[in-house]
């Protein structure tokens, strides 16, 4: 198969893995309509991040080392669904906590601390995924030529990475603006009560699989 036709099945699958609703999309979603535009496209960039990472990953065979190492997915699943029980357990914690605006002459600061943070938050929501992670080796493995030049490798990985953030700075931009984010003031408390118990839910499911 034509290395550039190989991208082109690459690109499209993973596009259509990554508008499929998951622990990405709601922190996106949640941080977008809570924190605006800025930190929800932090949040995004992380997310993306993560995603060059795994395409990096599954170009180096990750496909071939899940299947030898089965104990290794397992461990990602119990990793990926302690986090996300500790994630969803944090946001319904805060469920009841207003939002607050930092109006002090460290807003600045605190605001790039905040980026960081969401940019992290991101990242590890994603990298933790085990999901995903199959999902990326499994269309690698169906999609890469057997031979591949550093261009396409190159390019495979940019190709992701944009994919992974377009749709997601695409989520921050709808989320962030003014009818969503009031509308999640006005209901903060069960919003964040229902995103936590998704991601509380996913992090179960997960342990609740690698546990069988």
């Amino acid at each position: 198969m034509n290395e550039w036709l190989s991208l082109l099945g690459i690109a499209s699958a993973l596009a259509v893995g990554a508008v499929s609703p998951g622990p990405s999309f709601v922190v996106v979603a949640r941080t977008a309509v809570s924190a605006g535009r800025a930190q929800g496209v932090a949040t995004a960039f992380g997310i993306a991040l993560a995603g060059a990472i795994f395409a990096t990953v599954a170009l180096l065979g990750l496909h071939s080392v899940l299947l030898a190492v089965p104990k290794l997915f397992i461990g990602l699943k119990l990793f990926g669904g302690a986090y996300l029980l500790y994630l969803g357990a944090r946001i319904i914690r805060g469920a009841t906590q207003p939002l607050t605006v930092d109006a002090s002459n460290s807003a600045n600061a605190s605001r790039s601390r905040s980026l960081l943070n969401n940019g992290r938050s991101g990242f590890i929501t994603q990298i933790v995924n085990p999901k995903t992670a199959i999902v990326y080796a499994s269309v690698f493995a169906a999609f890469l030529p057997a031979h591949t030049s550093w261009l396409f490798n190159l390019a495979t990985v940019c190709v992701v990475f944009m994919i992974e953030l377009i749709w997601y700075v695409v989520v921050s931009l709808l989320l962030s603006t003014s009818v969503p984010r009031a509308a999640y003031l006005h209901h903060k408390k069960w919003l964040d009560r229902i995103a936590g118990g998704v991601m509380a839910a996913l992090g179960g499911k997960l342990l609740t699989s690698a546990l069988r």
